[in-house]
């Protein structure tokens, strides 16, 4: 099935003529995580009509006590994906309501949304987004380790044999991708010893962060099938580069893509538009705010730090910054009529984090905004004396400090809603800051090597 389902009739079709015995009800919690019932496919009119039933409290973070009535997962029958790897089960994702009401803490609704707001203005939002993964395996001690044993080089990015040692792995989720419908146009071995990156065709946000939450889930499901492991953990390896989820943006109306400019027309060369560059400008001025849900754990943050890895190049921004090809900023515009926000990493909710982005872009374009001109400089080089004399602003350097930022923002907290006890921001930050103090109390082996018998 390339062609997806425009409404239920559809979606009854195309489970019939494709001889789907199973279908996923699928529904993501704060996290991204998904959850799903599986329901018998001759019970599609069913799970299309009432939806499927869970207790919300035993699903992770969506808003619900142990005292509230039970969340509805209501398919949406354009999202219909057929399981390449086991084709008589296929997933519908789902919006979360509850007594027959739109659910506000359901990411995909806070996105929905957002997009019909946006709409209002007469603009679409189209996202193309870079998952990258680690293949790895358990050891006997618990710990973790590469799985291919062979890949040591110190620069192994784009390394044509640990790429044929991975063949049969890559290959086969390029072509499931590609029998998706989606497209893989490239898939290649990141800087990291033991990590890869498959890209498919940009189309619009609420659909690409859909096929997010699915390739993640896919690409899981074929390593472990291999008895691996695929991650999409920031920074599972301390010594190596972490894992980013970038985002290209672009705001589209009546079929034109309106931040795109020939860059001969361009007085800063870029191919942006002047409504691009406030998008770009909004960006930057809201991104201590936002970073707090494109990079949302404990972990992002050992990712955002400038410094030499073991393994190959760090790309991971730093700083509040944006400028053309050039890895070391925030904000890369690698083409004209396109925003790479490189700050969004593996671990985001896609829904929360396009919901974010778009919302602090708007701002920019709202108040008119100037980013000032592209910074062609390697960020990685400058002094802090050279930067601060620039006024790159350094992003948030943990969790904590990003949801102090987040709660500041009048812009964050409109962009993503109310919800029964007040604006979902603040719902979002009590939970991510205790996530914040549970690792915080951890007492790690660096501490005891450091501390124990220094005092």
């Amino acid at each position: 099935m390339t062609t997806p389902p425009q409404n239920a009739d559809d979606a009854r079709q195309i489970v019939k003529d494709e001889g789907i015995e199973f279908l996923f009800a699928q529904f993501v919690d704060m996290h991204g995580k998904p959850s799903a019932k599986l329901v018998p496919a001759h019970h599609i009119d069913d799970l299309l009509n009432d939806g499927a039933g869970f207790a919300g409290f035993a699903a992770g973070d969506i808003g619900q006590g142990p005292h509230d009535p039970d969340i509805i997962a209501m398919p949406d029958p354009s999202s219909l994906t057929i399981l390449p790897w086991q084709p008589n089960v296929a997933r519908f994702a789902c919006d979360v309501t509850v007594e027959g009401e739109e659910w506000p803490y359901c990411p995909r609704t806070i996105l929905r949304h957002a997009l019909a707001r946006l709409a209002e203005q007469g603009y679409e939002l189209r996202i193309g987004a870079e998952l990258e993964y680690f293949l790895v395996r358990k050891r006997p001690d618990g710990g973790i380790e590469i799985a291919d044993p062979l890949d040591t080089l110190e620069l192994p990015c784009y390394d044509m044999r640990a790429l044929t040692r991975n063949l049969d792995f890559v290959s086969q989720v390029s072509t499931f991708v590609t029998k998706l419908g989606w497209d893989n146009y490239a898939t290649d071995h990141e800087d990291a010893n033991g990590q890869f990156e498959q890209n498919f065709q940009f189309t619009d946000a609420l659909t690409t962060c859909d096929r997010s939450v699915f390739y993640r889930y896919m690409v899981e499901s074929l390593a472990q099938q291999r008895g691996l492991i695929a991650t999409f953990m920031p920074k599972p390896f301390g010594h190596l580069t972490g894992n980013g989820c970038h985002f290209h943006v672009s705001l589209w109306k009546d079929g034109e893509n309106v931040f795109e400019r020939d860059p001969a027309e361009d007085p800063r060369g870029l191919g942006l538009s002047e409504i691009g560059y406030r998008f770009v400008a909004g960006l930057m001025a809201n991104a201590k705010a936002y970073i707090a849900v494109t990079a949302p754990t404990v972990n992002s943050y050992k990712r955002l730090v400038v410094g030499a890895p073991t393994s190959g190049a760090t790309w991971a921004p730093a700083y509040v910054s944006y400028g053309y090809n050039n890895r070391t900023q925030m904000l890369r515009v690698p083409a004209g009529g396109r925003i790479e926000d490189r700050t969004v990493d593996g671990s985001c909710n896609p829904y929360l984090a396009a919901t974010a982005m778009l919302a602090a872009g708007m701002d920019g374009i709202e108040r008119e905004l100037d980013p000032g001109d592209p910074n062609a400089a390697n960020l990685y080089t400058l002094s802090a004396e050279e930067r601060e004399k620039a006024g790159i602003e350094l992003l948030p350097a943990n969790l904590l400090d990003a949801t102090r930022e987040l709660e500041r923002s009048d812009v964050l907290r409109r962009g993503l809603g109310k919800v029964r006890d007040g604006d979902y921001v603040d719902y979002f930050i009590n939970v991510k800051r205790k996530e914040w103090q549970q690792a915080h109390e951890q007492i790690t082996q660096w501490e005891l090597d450091r501390y124990l018998q220094l005092y």
